[in-house]
């Protein structure tokens, strides 16, 4: 039979993609089955067999846990990126790295298709979809899920539905202890920072220090973990306009955000941070939303990036009972000036002066008072 030609389809290893896998080749296509390794737990060389098993021509497994630490987690790192006040993004911020890399393989084996396991009604259709359409414009894209012919056939889902029931919600999280369950001792960190991100984490209980960004951020993972910090169980706002639950576990990016936020707040000036603060909010729609390779994300990334400069230093804290506590920091960079804020000591501070800064800032307010004095006689 003529093939219809060659589609890399993001592969998982689990169920869904393993239905779509089979379908796609009973649609007449060629496929080469992707999977990206990002950190998951997976037995990978299984996940090889199935693919081929199940009929893929070839089959790649990609080690992408530098790439996704250095170029997609740190930028996150720097912008203190947060979704809706709560949510830290890893799944969402994970896409791009995941599906620039099923774009260079479609590109290098001539395919001329893509595909992906990402619901018809979620924000990863999206994500995959924008990245892929950004670096492979011509590029024709596969959804099973918003085909009927798929979906109706396996719609019922059953077999997931059963194996839902059969697994209590407390398993769910993968990563991260129950804290009610979690050491009675805390771990004592101290994470350095330069240009806003971290260079080098050490425990100060047991000495042990890792400095390459893959086991930075493994072994803050780990920690998190074993505290069980990092868990939100939130509804969030879905680009595509309905409201939705999310439940996730980010141990590693929690105590970074928390760290980071400490050190940046004691390097950088206050009017930077507060347009930095804002841009930070911008990045997170961003990325939640599927527009990391956009010309106005990496508008944000740079400016964010420049802001960076001068965030430096070291942030001890402590994690414990799904909590991080601040320890203290120190920079050499540092914008905090001990004489200056003390109450004991003058210097170049003329506490006169803040009567006239009082009295300017009071102007507006006085006059709002004689406006609505003005608009109450009147009744």
């Amino acid at each position: 039979i003529m093939s219809k030609g060659t589609v890399v389809l993001a592969y998982s290893g689990g169920l869904d993609t393993s239905c779509i896998l089979v379908w796609l080749k009973e649609q007449g296509y060629d496929v080469i089955a992707y999977l990206a390794n990002i950190g998951q737990d997976e037995d990978f060389d299984e996940a090889r067999l199935k693919a081929e098993k199940l009929g893929a021509k070839k089959v790649f497994i990609e080690d992408l846990r530098g790439e996704f630490v250095e170029e997609f987690i740190w930028p996150s790192v720097q912008a203190n990126a947060i979704y809706e006040d709560r949510y830290l993004l890893g799944t969402s911020v994970a896409r791009p790295c995941i599906a620039r890399r099923q774009v260079q393989i479609a590109q290098r084996e001539g395919a001329q298709y893509v595909s992906h396991g990402a619901t018809g009604k979620g924000n990863d259709q999206v994500r995959f979809e924008l990245t892929c359409y950004a670096l492979y414009p011509e590029v024709k894209i596969i959804s099973p899920w918003r085909i009927p012919e798929f979906f109706n056939r396996f719609r019922g889902r059953k077999d997931l539905m059963e194996y839902a029931n059969t697994h209590a919600p407390v398993d769910l999280y993968l990563m991260t202890k129950n804290p009610e369950d979690s050491p009675n001792t805390p771990d004592v960190l101290e994470i350095e920072f330069l240009k806003g991100v971290p260079i080098k984490v050490t425990n100060v209980v047991d000495g042990k220090a890792k400095d390459s960004p893959l086991e930075i951020f493994s072994y803050l993972n780990e920690i998190g973990g074993k505290h069980g910090v990092g868990r939100i169980d939130i509804v969030e706002n879905r680009f595509i306009g309905m409201k939705s639950r999310g439940i996730y576990e980010t141990p590693g990016g929690t105590i970074l955000y928390q760290a980071h936020l400490d050190i940046e707040t004691f390097t950088m000036d206050k009017e930077v941070r507060r347009i930095k603060q804002g841009l930070g909010i911008t990045f997170s729609e961003l990325i939640y939303n599927g527009f990391w390779f956009s010309p106005e994300c990496a508008f944000v990334r740079d400016c964010i990036a420049r802001s960076q400069e001068n965030v430096e230093g070291k942030v001890q804290l402590s994690v414990f009972k799904g909590q991080v506590y601040m320890l203290g920091r120190e920079s050499p960079k540092s914008l905090y000036n001990e004489e200056l804020v003390s109450m004991d000591v003058q210097g170049d501070y003329d506490p006169c002066d803040a009567s006239g800064f009082i009295k300017i800032n009071a102007v507006r307010l006085r006059e709002h008072h004689r406006l609505q004095g003005l608009s109450g006689s009147k009744k």
